[in-house]
């Protein structure tokens, strides 16, 4: 690769970058605005959720008082779950852009030969179940995370520090 030809690439990486940046910067502002909203047992229960998933309003319908405690309060769980999931949604129709974007973008392998391919681990899934539920307990039993893709490697038990001819 010629030095003139080097000096385009990283040009059209650095518009590429600047593109992103400006592009992020809209989104983010967009993404601040948004709200997920979610209705359940019958339009009773109501419950707004902002783009942090933090609630921002919760409303009691009509008929309200024919449920019981237990009821209602499982139907704002539900209705606070569903909220969260809709803005979910809307949050990544809204980033599709900045996907598409991020997508075009040559990766560090493209750019240096033998480098290998680098990406971010996906974030895990955060549980739905109340604390003390089943699903909870099964990574806190100290096991952790279980991987898949693993060697397993079989050591020397020599000359370790502990070995007496220390």
């Amino acid at each position: 690769m010629t030095n003139e030809q080097a000096k385009a690439d990283l040009a059209d990486i650095l518009d590429g970058v600047q593109e992103q940046m400006r592009i992020i910067a809209r989104l983010q502002q967009e993404r601040a605005e948004l709200t997920g909203r979610a209705t359940v047992r019958g339009k009773r229960v109501t419950v707004v959720v902002n783009a942090d998933n933090t609630v921002i309003e919760t409303q009691f319908g009509p008929n309200i008082e024919d449920l019981g405690y237990a009821e209602i309060a499982k139907a704002i769980t539900d209705a606070a779950q569903q909220a969260s999931a809709d803005v979910a949604r809307k949050t990544r129709d809204l980033m599709a852009p900045l996907d598409n974007h991020r997508a075009r973008m040559p990766k560090l392998s493209d750019l240096v030969e033998g480098m290998p391919e680098v990406r971010a681990p996906e974030p895990v899934p955060a549980p739905t179940a109340p604390p003390n539920a089943k699903e909870r307990r099964e990574f806190s039993d100290g096991s952790g995370m279980r991987f898949t893709d693993t060697e397993t490697v079989e050591r020397d038990r020599g000359g370790s520090v502990t070995d007496s001819s220390w």
